[in-house]
């Protein structure tokens, strides 16, 4: 419950939340503050400036991407619209700290896989680094091209529904596979030797 949180946290959520919807450059902490229902002062006071208040909400959303039991995973979604939206404005943003965020998704990422393979439920990749990369940046593009996505799907790429209906789409390719035959993989491989 919102009255639960603490002010930082209320904080927090807010910047999630306006950040999301106005961008970064776009959203001012006073905005932030009456979205909280607090004074800019306390914003400022416990983040130190509305960049502090970037980083505090990057490290929010890491932390939630932490990889945990698969049971969680419909609580997880439910909770993670203000952050889809987050991601997708904070990563359009062309800033080092944007850059920053991604390439901390794809070491998460790639870890993640890696452990994976270690317990036998990823395949082996020739190229990790360029397998994570393309995962991470797959998982992303639904929010990237929001507007897009969510015409053809029918309803906002962040809210649940239509998260979901396109993830699963995707893990079903990546479980299953998409082509029967190797062709493409052999023609980008013959590239790649010349």
């Amino acid at each position: 419950m919102r009255s639960d949180l603490t002010a930082r946290a209320r904080i927090r959520d807010a910047a999630l939340a306006r950040f999301g919807a106005d961008g970064i450059a776009g959203t001012s902490v006073r905005a932030i503050a009456g979205d909280a229902g607090v004074s800019a002062a306390l914003v400022l006071h416990h983040f130190g400036s509305k960049e502090g208040l970037r980083q505090a909400c990057d490290e929010h959303v890491l932390a939630a991407m932490k990889s945990g039991d698969e049971a969680d995973l419909g609580e997880l979604l439910s909770a993670a619209t203000p952050a889809r939206r987050y991601l997708a404005r904070a990563l359009l943003d062309g800033s080092e700290s944007a850059s920053a965020l991604f390439d901390e998704i794809v070491t998460r990422t790639e870890a993640w896989l890696a452990a994976g393979e270690t317990e036998g439920w990823v395949r082996p990749a020739a190229d990790e680094r360029a397998r994570a990369v393309t995962y991470v940046s797959w998982m992303l593009a639904p929010l990237l091209l929001g507007d897009h996505v969510g015409r053809l799907l029918g309803g906002d790429p962040a809210e649940t529904a239509t998260a979901v209906r396109g993830a699963r789409a995707g893990l079903e390719m990546l479980t299953h596979g998409l082509f029967a035959d190797d062709r493409w993989l052999s023609a980008f491989r013959d590239v790649d030797v010349r």
